[in-house]
């Protein structure tokens, strides 16, 4: 008996002193450190014929395109019960969605919070190309890297997500 007791008050130091460790390594100031980017949401570029190249990847490499690309579905490290996505899409080589960066590509990153996010932004002098557009399945904003690459931010919400991309009838590929 007093074995088992001892054993569970080891445990239960065990994780107290490991939540208070993970609690003081992730704070700042008294504050919980702010989360940037989660993941990629996206890969764009430009191309001479979009169509064309859609169907190249899903006959050659199985991609499950539809008329914006291809979206990847996975799920999230944080917690594994709940779905993420990672849209692919070939753009006319003429489009304007990339300015004004001159690239044929833009990478767009899953974030969390970026209101606060562009706020600490703005603070280090980064530029900001526009304000946080908000539509059901997500919070976007651009901006660009020293290099001057537009990047796009996108605080997503994947259940609305998915369910336009079953109003559209889209297949994800996993």
């Amino acid at each position: 008996m007093k074995k088992t007791i001892l054993i569970i008050l080891l445990i239960t130091a065990s994780f107290f002193s490991g939540f208070t460790v993970k609690t003081l390594l992730t704070r700042q100031n008294g504050e919980q450190e702010m989360k940037k980017v989660t993941g990629i949401g996206g890969i764009f570029f430009k191309c001479k014929n979009p169509a064309k190249m859609r169907e190249w990847y899903k006959t050659h490499l199985g991609l499950n395109t539809n008329q914006y690309g291809a979206v990847f579905e996975w799920y999230q490290g944080a917690d594994s019960t709940k779905k993420g996505f990672t849209q692919w899409s070939p753009f006319k080589e003429t489009t304007k969605y990339f300015e004004p960066s001159t690239k044929d590509f833009m990478i767009n990153y899953r974030v969390e919070n970026v209101e606060a996010l562009i706020e600490e932004l703005r603070k280090n002098g980064v530029t900001i190309l526009d304000t946080i557009q908000s539509f059901d399945y997500g919070k976007f904003v651009h901006l660009l890297d020293p290099e001057g690459n537009n990047i796009e931010l996108w605080e997503p919400n994947d259940i609305e997500y998915e369910k336009l991309g079953i109003q559209f009838g889209a297949k994800t590929t996993k």
